[in-house]
C-alpha cells in the first residue's frame, strides 16, 4: 500500500460536520472522502484548463463560430425541448 503524505487545513464546522456523516455513513475515512473530493476538483479544473488553452489556440487560427450560428444551435435545442 502506498503511503500518502500529510496535509493540514482548516474547514468551517458546517463542513466537517458534514464530512464526518458522510465517512459513518459510507463507513469510510474522512480521508478518503477529503482525497476524492480533492481529486475530483484538480481533475475537473485540469480539464477546465486544457479546454481554455485548447480554444484559445483555435481562436488565435481564426477558427471561430459565428454568434448567430451559436445562436441558432441554442434555440433549436431549446424548441426541442418544449417539444
Amino acid at each position: 500500500m502506498l503511503r500518502g503524505t500529510s496535509v493540514s487545513l482548516r474547514i468551517q464546522p458546517a463542513t466537517k460536520e458534514r464530512l464526518e456523516r458522510l465517512a459513518r455513513a459510507t463507513n469510510r475515512s474522512k480521508a478518503y472522502h477529503v482525497e476524492a473530493a480533492i481529486e475530483n476538483y484538480l481533475a475537473l479544473n485540469e480539464w477546465q484548463m486544457k479546454e481554455i488553452e485548447k480554444g484559445l489556440k483555435e481562436a488565435e487560427k481564426g477558427q471561430l463560430t459565428p454568434h448567430e450560428d451559436i445562436l441558432a444551435h441554442w434555440e433549436a435545442k431549446v424548441a426541442d425541448s418544449l417539444d
